[in-house]
């Protein structure tokens, strides 16, 4: 009997291989050149996390600007805690926000005060809620949800969320039994800190380098898969535009050779996530986006006190080592992102040209000292990375898309 928790069907095209049907033409949005108040308004970056350095903070900051530019705002630098010295203020935080924010000194009321999401427990915000405890009496957070893990059945694949070494056996007995298992640091990015394991004595090694305090801070085990494509299905809102996307993350190799994100390529309409099944192009490109859009509605029903303005869910598509084909959501990002760049730009050119229905933004991320962005890209990033390898970030946007 196959598994109820995976979500099976057979693939007949990749994501973004076929143009989706022609929408209804949406009304044109207005541009917001100045505050209620005719203040321009600020924007300004908010990098409170240390891991916000580098050239991920100097691109975030780039993002940042091109925020200011679509908000008709000017881009103030880093928050300094002061008011703004005219007209309203827009915050770009470089991580997802959480208990330790204070929303008031930070000036945000809701949604259209930030980039990016708050969550009230700091665990939302990572890869841990993506997947169910393994029994009843484990061990968990304050604030966990268990009616969320329940509602993701058929969304996510096989996996389980652990806080224990004890819990973390139970898992892998249970999910080795269908092949290789893959643990998350829940806290990774850009697959780091992940491993695969093929048996119990393998496990035993990573608990053992682990430790009780890492493993008290939460461990994912999920079901591995192979030759996968990861999807990016999201939204944005802005100011008065409400875009969302489906599309693809490539990978490239850094200057040492290992395999990193390499950008992500997006096709971007007006409108929320709920008008996206009808557009999709494909049926494996569906499947990702109605179980992102799962994902989205569970979330914001099971965490209360859950704030978004950027909501972007991984689902990755593969097959087994019997060679079944799977499809789910991996994690959510409610901050700003690798693909934010494309986001952004493509806000940017439905307020160039009201009439536009769809536009494909890309973001790309090339190494080496003879990488270079192509004529007309918006460059985000142009130096050394933290191994001190050349790394350019670019940002493009194609109109001529037919949704």
């Amino acid at each position: 009997m196959r598994d109820p928790t995976i979500a099976t069907i057979e693939p007949t095209e990749r994501c973004l291989t076929r143009r989706p049907r022609r929408p209804p033409r949406p009304a044109e949005t207005p541009r917001p050149d100045t505050a209620p108040d005719g203040a321009r308004g600020e924007v300004v970056f908010y990098g409170g996390d240390v891991r916000a350095r580098g050239h991920d903070r100097t691109t975030k900051a780039a993002v940042a600007r091109m925020l200011a530019d679509l908000l008709g705002m000017d881009y103030a630098g880093e928050f300094s805690g002061a008011e703004p010295a005219a007209g309203t203020r827009y915050l770009v935080p470089a991580e997802t926000l959480g208990p330790r924010d204070d929303l008031a000194a930070l000036g945000i009321r809701s949604e259209a005060d930030f980039f990016g999401g708050y969550v009230t427990h700091a665990f939302i915000a990572s890869k841990l809620i993506t997947h169910p405890l393994v029994r009843a009496a484990a061990v968990a957070p304050a604030g966990w949800s268990r009616a969320h893990g329940a509602a993701l059945r058929g969304a996510v694949l096989p996996g389980r969320s652990v806080f224990s070494a004890t819990d973390a056996r139970r898992a892998a007995d249970e999910l080795l039994a269908l092949g290789p298992v893959r643990l998350k640091d829940p806290e990774g990015v850009g697959g780091a800190g992940q491993w695969v394991v093929n048996d119990r004595a393998e496990l035993e090694q990573h608990l053992e380098r682990l430790g009780p305090q890492a493993l008290g801070n939460g461990l994912v085990l999920e079901q591995n898969l192979n030759r996968v494509t990861t999807c990016s299905v999201g939204q944005v809102r802005v100011g008065p535009w409400l875009a969302s996307y489906y599309g693809t993350q490539r990978l490239t190799r850094n200057g040492r050779g290992h395999e990193v994100y390499g950008g992500s390529t997006l096709t971007v309409m007006l409108g929320g996530l709920e008008t996206l099944p009808e557009r999709a192009p494909d049926e494996p490109t569906r499947t990702a986006v109605r179980q992102a859009l799962r994902y989205h509605r569970s979330a914001f029903r099971h965490f209360p006190g859950l704030i978004a303005s950027r909501c972007n869910y991984d689902v990755v598509q593969g097959v087994d080592d019997a060679g079944r084909w799977h499809s789910g959501v991996l994690e959510q990002s409610w901050r700003i992102g690798g693909a934010s760049g494309a986001e952004i730009a493509a806000l940017l050119a439905f307020r160039a040209e009201p009439g536009l229905r769809a536009v494909r933004a890309s973001t790309c991320e090339l190494y080496g000292a003879a990488a270079a962005a192509p004529a007309g890209a918006r460059i985000l990033f142009d130096g050394a990375d933290q191994h001190g390898d050349r790394l350019v970030k670019y940002v493009e946007v194609h109109t001529d898309v037919d949704p």
